[in-house]
């Protein structure tokens, strides 16, 4: 018979097999803890706040409801960095190399019964001499004490309480405002000459992209570099009516194929903003805005005067329009432009001054929103066009007080739903009740009643 043994294992190879366990192990339990140390003891801590430049790009965000302390990462090119959020939940880091930054908020500095919706880092890409905006969603439980949250420390929750309401009654004041004064020259368009300008809201974009580089780029005073848009606004309206639309009312085009024309124009101008500004958000004043605390009502120091200046010019455009001799033909013109020319009224000027006017509020409008949105881009206008129209359709087509009530509606709806709608839905809501305003009152609220047929 044959005898088998088994082969004997030899105690250097036991071991050497043991001890490969053993290390395999230890690394990886070890390995995320050396990470986290290291995630942590080599991120810079900023404590200032970040200033946009030509070499440094900004980060930043605010998150609502949960007051100081709170600890923010940004992961990238130029290194990792750490701040935290002020009393006002608001916060940003400063980086000078460009690039793909993964940004992060640490769970445990969050408030009690605030949480993350997610925990994945949020991705951007970072320019030099630009500002990008960091949104995280937050889950805040009712009930849930969040310090300084709310700047006197009450209880926040993401439903109705009287602070929240008043801070977005003053922001929906706000942007009302600023959507008047562009939505009453868009109006008075229609009135003299029936077109629907779909490149008016590309107006607006002029101004503030003329005024980021009046005074971001040539340095020049921000009031001084305001007039100087205003006017260079306004002229570009009046060579827009010298070049265009005179001879296209002299052709007896119609009004759809003088829409189709703004549609075009819209087009190209904005093609023609990137091609020379570039597709990124750009701020005509690169210092951080200073908050203004007026009780529940936090704004931004831009913001009142933004708002100040609004009021103003919207004043003297109703005393204009009232008041004076042109301001009375412009209303003729804007009622009934044939019967305003057997009047004797000199139509063509009218209208002239209307395209120039027009140009130059729809200019401070853009500069207006440029210093309060801290940031404009080429797209700006397009994306307030709606907003334009719904206001000047809601105040009554062709009445440049219509418009203005029209606006201001628009901009109390839009912020007051925001309490309960989340992100762009508040949009919704401003259409929502243009509809429902116009199945009971087709010609809007100043608009007279016109017999068809």
């Amino acid at each position: 018979m044959v005898s088998t043994t088994a082969p004997r294992r030899s105690l250097p190879g036991v071991l050497l097999v043991l001890g490969a366990l053993i290390a395999a192990l230890l690394t990886l339990f070890a390995a995320p803890a050396a990470h986290a140390d290291t995630t942590s003891s080599d991120a810079v801590v900023q404590t200032e706040a970040c200033a946009a430049s030509a070499s440094v790009g900004c980060l930043s965000g605010t998150l609502r409801d949960v007051g100081g302390g709170v600890v923010i990462g940004a992961t990238g090119p130029a290194g990792t960095f750490e701040t935290e959020t002020d009393e006002g939940g608001r916060w940003s880091i400063s980086v000078d190399e460009p690039g793909e930054y993964a940004v992060t908020v640490d769970p445990g500095t969050l408030p009690e019964g605030v949480a993350l919706r997610s925990t994945d880092p949020q991705t951007r890409a970072v320019t030099l001499g630009a500002n990008t905006a960091v949104l995280f969603s937050l889950d805040v439980a009712a009930g849930a004490e969040v310090e300084g949250g709310t700047g006197n420390g009450t209880t926040a929750s993401t439903g109705f309480n009287w602070d929240r309401l008043a801070q977005q009654a003053a922001s929906g004041l706000r942007l009302g405002l600023l959507l008047a004064l562009a939505a009453v020259g868009l109006s008075l368009i229609y009135g003299t000459t029936g077109i629907s300008n779909f490149a008016h809201g590309e107006l607006v974009t002029l101004g503030g992209l003329l005024a980021f580089v009046f005074a971001n780029v040539l340095g020049l005073n921000i009031w001084l570099a305001g007039i100087v848009v205003v006017i260079l606004c306004g002229a570009f309206g009046f060579f827009q009516d010298v070049g265009i639309w005179k001879p296209l009312r002299k052709k007896r085009l119609s009004l759809t194929q003088l829409m189709i024309v703004t549609i075009g124009m819209s087009l190209a101008l904005q093609y023609v903003f990137q091609f020379f500004i570039g597709a990124s958000t750009v701020r005509i004043i690169t210092a951080n805005p200073r908050p203004v605390q007026l009780g529940p009502i936090s704004l931004s120091q831009d913001s009142l005067i933004a708002m100040g200046i609004a009021v103003v010019v919207l004043i003297a455009v109703g005393l204009f329009l009232v008041k004076t001799r042109i301001g009375r033909a412009t209303r003729a013109v804007s009622d009934n432009p044939a019967l305003a020319a057997a009047s004797g009224i000199n139509v063509d000027g009218v209208i002239r001054l209307i395209w120039t006017a027009a140009a130059a509020l729809a200019g401070l409008a853009g500069i207006l929103l440029g210093l309060v949105l801290n940031g404009i881009n080429w797209m700006t206008g397009m994306q307030l066009l709606l907003l334009l129209f719904s206001a000047v359709t809601l105040g009554g087509l062709g009445t440049a007080f219509g418009a203005l009530f029209g606006a201001l509606i628009i901009g109390m709806t839009v912020e007051l739903t925001n309490i309960w709608l989340p992100g762009d839905f508040k949009y919704a809501t401003a259409l929502l009740l243009l509809i429902l305003l116009l199945l009971v009152r087709p010609q809007g609220l100043f608009g007279r009643k016109e017999r068809v047929g």
